[in-house]
C-alpha cells in the first residue's frame, strides 16, 4: 500500500508540472489576419512548387528556400552534408536553458514521383481550388508539417515567447528512398549527439474523420526476392516441378496469409499497423523475343518480389522462420536471392532479403515509444492538442516506414504527427491535397505543442518543493 501511495504522489506532481507548464502560457497568440494568412499559404505553395521528387530532387532550391526562411525568423542555420548533394539543413531557436535536453521536429524535403497525366491540376502548380483544396506532390507527405513548423515559430517569435529548452528543426533529403544519405547518417552522428535531443516529432498520416492520429511506432520494411527454378519444358507438355509451377504454390501461400492477416483489419479486431502485410511488387519469368515471349517454351527460373511490413510487437523470427519452410522451402527447389542487405542494426549480417530492417533497438527492446505514464512527452502532446481545439483518435503504430525509426533504435521516443484532419490519406496518390483550413489549424495545434514541449521542467528541476505543490 505504502508504494502505491509514493507511486501515485509521483504520478500527481508530474501531471501537476505538465499542468503548469500548460498554465505558463495561457495568452493566446492572436488569430492572424486575412492578409496575413494570405501570405502564410503562399509560402506553403512557393515550397510546394520546388520538384523535390525521386529520383532527381532539386534539393539545391529546396535548401535556399529554407534557409531564406530561418534567416527572416532570425534562427540559427546549419547545412550538412554527409553524402554529397545531399543536404541536411538543421534550424536551431536555441533555449534559455541550455542544460536542459532539446526538442527536434523533424521533416524530409524529398517527394515521391507522380504521374502528371492523372491528376487534374500539376503536381507542383499548388493550385487552390474553389473550396481550399491545395493541390501538390507533398502537400500531405510532409512539406505541409516542415512548413507548419515554420510558421509556428515565426508566430511563437512574433509573440515574444521565449523557450526554456533550445528547439531544432531539421529538413533531410531522401526519406522516400530510405534516408540512408540523410536521417540515418544524421542519427549516428556527432552533430546528432551534440544536439542532446530528448524527444522527437515526424510525420503521421491524414485522418479522414474529426481525430487527429498518434503514432507510437512503424512497422519495418522487409523486401523479400524468392526464386523457383525447375527443367525447362516444352509448353504443351505437363510435368511437375516446374520453375512457375513451385512459384505459383509460394505465391498462393503467401496469398493465404496475407488475406488472414487483412481478414482481422476487415473485422475491426486490428488496426492497419498491427498486422504483417504482404504485398507481391514484381513478377518475373519467361524467355523474351523479339516480339515479347516465347510462348511454347516453360522457363527454367521465375521469381517474384514482395514489400512485407511487420509491426515492432510481433515476432520477427516466427515470420522467417515461416519464409523458409512454407513461402520458399528448399524441398521445392525454391531459394532466396541473395543481394546486399540494409541492416537497421548494429549487428552485421547478411540475409536473402533486398532490405531487412530490425524490429527491435540496440538493447534488444520492440521499436516503439511508451504512451503512458513513463513518458511525460506523450501526457504533454495530449493537453496541447486538446488545448488547440484539436480532438485525438486511438494511438497507432504507423503502417509504413518513416524515418523515425532511426531514433527509436536509439532508445529515443519518437512520436509521428500531421495535423490533418477531416483529410483523404493521399500520399503517394495521384490528387494529392490538403485544404488551406486544415493547414491552418494545423499551425495552431504545432504553436501549442511547441510552447509546451519548449516550457517543460521535468519533477525536481523548476525549484518548486513537494509541500507546494
Amino acid at each position: 500500500m505504502e508504494k502505491l501511495c509514493n507511486f501515485n504522489h509521483e504520478f500527481i506532481i508530474v501531471h501537476l508540472l505538465l499542468f503548469s507548464s500548460l498554465l505558463s502560457f495561457t495568452n493566446p497568440t492572436p488569430s492572424p489576419t486575412q492578409d496575413e494568412q494570405s501570405q502564410i499559404i503562399s509560402r506553403f505553395q512557393e515550397y510546394l512548387r520546388i520538384n523535390t521528387s525521386q529520383p532527381s530532387p532539386d534539393y539545391k532550391k529546396s535548401t535556399q528556400f529554407i534557409r531564406t526562411l530561418a534567416e527572416s525568423l532570425s534562427l540559427e542555420t546549419q547545412v550538412i552534408e554527409f553524402v554529397q548533394g545531399k543536404p541536411l539543413v538543421i534550424l536551431k531557436w536555441p533555449g534559455s536553458d541550455l542544460s536542459l535536453p532539446s526538442i527536434l521536429l523533424n521533416s524530409h524535403t524529398d517527394v515521391v514521383p507522380s504521374e502528371s497525366s492523372k491528376w487534374g491540376y500539376h503536381p507542383f502548380g499548388a493550385h487552390i481550388d474553389e473550396n481550399g483544396n491545395i493541390f501538390a506532390r507533398g502537400s500531405q507527405d510532409m512539406k505541409c508539417v516542415g512548413m507548419q513548423y515554420m510558421e509556428a515559430v515565426r508566430r511563437l517569435k512574433a509573440s515574444g515567447f521565449q523557450p526554456k529548452r533550445s528547439l531544432y528543426l531539421s529538413f533531410v533529403p531522401d526519406e522516400e528512398i530510405g534516408g540512408h544519405d540523410g536521417l540515418e547518417k544524421l542519427a549516428q552522428s556527432d552533430v546528432f549527439k551534440n544536439m542532446n535531443v530528448d524527444i522527437i516529432l515526424d510525420e503521421g498520416l491524414a485522418s479522414p474523420n474529426e481525430n487527429y492520429r498518434l503514432f507510437y511506432g512503424e512497422r519495418t520494411p522487409w523486401w523479400l526476392v524468392i526464386k523457383a527454378t525447375g527443367a525447362p519444358g516444352h509448353g504443351a507438355k505437363l510435368y511437375d516441378n516446374s520453375a512457375m509451377e513451385n512459384l505459383f504454390k509460394s505465391i498462393e501461400s503467401i496469398r493465404r496469409f496475407r488475406a488472414s492477416q487483412f481478414d482481422l483489419v476487415k473485422a475491426g479486431l486490428k488496426g492497419e499497423g498491427e498486422v504483417i502485410s504482404v504485398n507481391m511488387a514484381f513478377l518475373k519469368a519467361g524467355t523474351p523475343s523479339p516480339t515479347g515471349f516465347v510462348m511454347n517454351l516453360q522457363p527454367s527460373e521465375a521469381e517474384a518480389g514482395f514489400d512485407i511490413r511487420i509491426p515492432p510487437t510481433v515476432n520477427a523470427e516466427s515470420l522467417e522462420k515461416r519464409i523458409a519452410e512454407e513461402w520458399a522451402p528448399a524441398s521445392r527447389n525454391m531459394s532466396f536471392e541473395v543481394e546486399q542487405v540494409k541492416q537497421f542494426s548494429l549487428r552485421k549480417k547478411w540475409h536473402p532479403f533486398k532490405q531487412k530492417g530490425s524490429t527491435q533497438d540496440y538493447w534488444g527492446r520492440p521499436l516503439i515509444t511508451a504512451t503512458d505514464r513513463s513518458n511525460p512527452w506523450w501526457a504533454l502532446l495530449l493537453e496541447a492538442i486538446k488545448k488547440a481545439n484539436g480532438k485525438i483518435g486511438k494511438p497507432e503504430i504507423f503502417p509504413a516506414a518513416t524515418d523515425s525509426r532511426y531514433f527509436r533504435q536509439q532508445g529515443l521516443r519518437a512520436i509521428g504527427f500531421s495535423p490533418m484532419a477531416n483529410t483523404p490519406v493521399l500520399l503517394h496518390d495521384h490528387n494529392e491535397f490538403l485544404n488551406q483550413a486544415e493547414y491552418l489549424k494545423g499551425i495552431d495545434v504545432y504553436e501549442s505543442i511547441i510552447k509546451a514541449y519548449t516550457s517543460y521542467i521535468p519533477p525536481g528541476r523548476d525549484g518548486l518543493s513537494r509541500d507546494e505543490l
